[in-house]
């Protein structure tokens, strides 16, 4: 049971069509039209795959997933994000869900003529004990292990989990009980495959992934020991060749860039991964994902980096002037205690004259003001996508971060070289600041969006 879906397929203002890669790869004849293997048969059929509407998709796709239930042997998701996004939504239906199992009609929501054919194939007739069992199940108090209940085949769990995707390594191992393996198995972008992971069973914490040399012509730009860009080379130029190091010359420890040069065309393009080499497999080098170079937030398909935060609050912030307020300083995070995650601001203000204030109306026109400075791919994750919830900022109190400066500095750091964070990763200065936190206000509507149709 894998959970696949399509994304919307745009044109540039010229009219050249474009979309994301697996969207691509889903349309093509190489999915379309594979030849059948049972050791990689999904329980999806391909029309609720490549339906436009994400709800109707993961619907059907869960609805399938449950009827073969007693077959399924692996789950998974291309990232980990989805696959969790899938177990909330079917905490929300599940009871709508085992409706359709027992009476062997498809729910009246579901409107795509392809879904709906589909699917009335695979409710071929009422099922009340396979709809029984799927109840008993999910009206269990806990959903700790429910995957295992709902699919006691399965054998593993595969999805992305490297990278901002580890943050959601937790929960997975709270809705498996811990008995199903979280699997890696390849390193790929757009641009090209780059890897696989030749120990698909090891801890996610130990991924690392062998570079396929037959992949293209990949070298390499040296990073400092923290994955940080030397100074003197700008986040865009173009790298001197006396910079790159090849293929065979890294050094276990070090930190990279990679940079390609591809069949198709691509000439010594910096990909924006930082790598940490683990070692070699005969010549070829052995690479750890460490994370995109300059991204503070990321929920899903979003990267938000430090330069787009700061622009976006710089907008924002300006809607407290009138009120004679002033934003004194902020950090952020990305929430994923619940599904879907959302990004957290925290805002500390200096009200310039006591005798104005601003109301939580203001605050949350500066939330949404944040969200459509965001870029792209955010906004249609935000509005179109749903795998971004509301974006959330929490007012702190006066003082805050210079308790968190105080804690930083307390913990090794340098006084002289101190800069607030503007992504808070320890656990412990996230608990100093929801501590000081006086008030909370999310976006109260979805940001602009419009495709890029032209």
């Amino acid at each position: 049971m894998y959970l696949y879906f399509v994304k919307a397929e745009l044109s540039t203002p010229c009219g050249l069509p474009f979309r994301t890669v697996l969207t691509s790869y889903y349309k093509s004849k190489h999915f379309k039209c594979r030849t059948r293997d049972p050791f990689n048969d999904f329980t999806s059929p391909d029309q609720a795959i490549l339906c436009n509407d994400s709800n109707q998709s993961m619907y059907c796709q869960l609805l399938a997933g449950l009827v073969h239930r007693h077959q399924v042997m692996r789950l998974g998701a291309v990232f980990a994000s989805a696959l969790l996004r899938a177990i909330s939504f079917l905490e929300r239906k599940w009871a709508q869900l085992c409706n359709d199992i027992r009476t062997g009609h498809l729910d009246l929501s579901i409107i795509d003529p392809a879904c709906r054919s589909a699917m009335m194939s695979i409710l071929s007739s009422p099922n009340p004990d396979l709809a029984d069992e799927i109840e008993s199940i999910c009206s269990r108090p806990s959903w700790k292990g429910i995957l295992c209940h709902l699919w006691p085949r399965a054998k593993y769990i595969e999805a992305v989990v490297t990278g901002s995707m580890a943050q959601y390594i937790p929960p997975l191992e709270y809705y498996s009980a811990g008995k199903l393996p979280l699997v890696c198995t390849m390193y790929a972008s757009s641009e090209c495959y780059f890897g696989v992971n030749l120990k698909p069973i090891c801890d996610p914490a130990e991924v690392a992934f062998t570079l396929l040399p037959n992949m293209g012509y990949f070298e390499f730009l040296p990073l400092g020991e923290n994955g940080a860009l030397a100074m003197d080379i700008d986040e865009e130029e173009a790298v001197p060749n006396d910079r790159l190091v090849d293929l065979v010359n890294v050094k276990v420890g070090c930190y990279y860039e990679l940079v390609v040069t591809t069949f198709s065309g691509l000439y010594r393009y910096r990909i924006g991964d930082v790598l940490q080499v683990t070692g070699f497999h005969n010549q070829a080098p052995q690479f750890r994902f460490i994370c995109r170079r300059n991204v503070v937030l990321s929920v899903d398909n979003d990267k938000t980096n430090e330069e787009d935060l700061h622009r976006s609050i710089t907008t924002a912030k300006k809607l407290l002037e009138p009120y004679n307020a002033l934003l004194v300083e902020y950090t952020s995070y990305a929430d994923t205690s619940s599904v879907p995650g959302h990004y957290v601001l925290f805002w500390e203000i200096q009200m310039v004259d006591s005798a104005t204030s601003i109301d939580a109306k203001l605050l949350q026109e500066c939330c949404v003001t944040v969200e459509e400075e965001l870029d792209y791919v955010y906004r249609q994750c935000r509005s179109r996508e749903k795998t971004i919830g509301p974006l959330e900022i929490r007012v702190v109190e006066p003082g805050t971060f210079e308790a968190l400066m105080d804690l930083i500095i307390s913990q090794g750091g340098s006084i002289n070289q101190y800069k607030t964070p503007r992504c808070i990763k320890s656990s412990t200065a996230l608990k100093l600041l929801n501590s000081h936190a006086l008030a909370s206000f999310s976006s109260p509507r979805d940001p602009k969006w419009i495709p890029l149709n032209g």
